[in-house]
């Protein structure tokens, strides 16, 4: 079986050059941006500890990215400001898995976009995407519904807030391995709904 290829090693320097070892030439971020188009795989290491920083430099082009002045940016500003809501929130763990999801899916269907929008150019070429944007909607809010599953219980009245029922004796404890178990088989509908909706149906 023919092996996977190994990523190729960009090494940063406190200078902040980066060294390309397979060519054994200084890059730029821009490079490395130019890599990951072209699907390229490669870690960064910092050269003095070995440490792996890839995570930071992929930020480091993302930012630069964003900043070219184009006019044309992928990180809505909402969605800048619900990521970082998320950072020390009881559901940051499962932020990473759901943009994954959601990144896969639309790379999936990038080809079928492409294809559809070339097809309805010049009459009606926004049909596509914005049924592609209703489709990603509806994964959101399935997304959501995971990440809050108890958002739409109606409330006894007892409280903003409390939901019906609440103030039970042992009523909350017992709930919460079922309440896990709930948010686990959310997941994997999600999963199951992504799929779906990457498949065109």
């Amino acid at each position: 079986m023919a092996q996977e290829k190994e990523p190729i090693v960009i090494k940063k320097y406190a200078n902040r050059r980066l060294y390309h070892t397979g060519t054994s030439t200084y890059v730029t971020l821009e490079d490395l941006a130019a890599m990951v188009k072209r699907g390229e795989d490669f870690v960064v290491n910092d050269a003095k500890t070995g440490e792996d920083i890839t995570r930071s430099v992929l930020t480091q082009i993302i930012f630069e990215q964003e900043n070219k002045g184009e006019g044309v940016n992928l990180l809505p500003v909402q969605f800048l400001r619900q990521l970082i809501r998320f950072y020390g929130d009881s559901m940051q763990t499962m932020v990473p898995t759901f943009l994954n999801l959601s990144i896969e899916s639309l790379t999936r269907e990038q080809e079928k976009l492409r294809s559809q929008f070339s097809r309805a150019f010049g009459a009606n070429a926004f049909e596509p995407i914005q049924e592609q944007v209703k489709r990603n909607t509806e994964m959101f809010q399935q997304a959501m519904r995971m990440f809050m599953p108890f958002a739409g219980e109606k409330t006894n009245g007892s409280g903003p807030g409390e939901k019906a029922g609440a103030g039970r004796p042992g009523e909350g404890r017992a709930s919460e391995g079922s309440d896990l178990d709930a948010m686990r088989q959310q997941l994997e509908e999600m999963k199951r709904q992504l799929d779906k909706l990457a498949r065109g149906g």
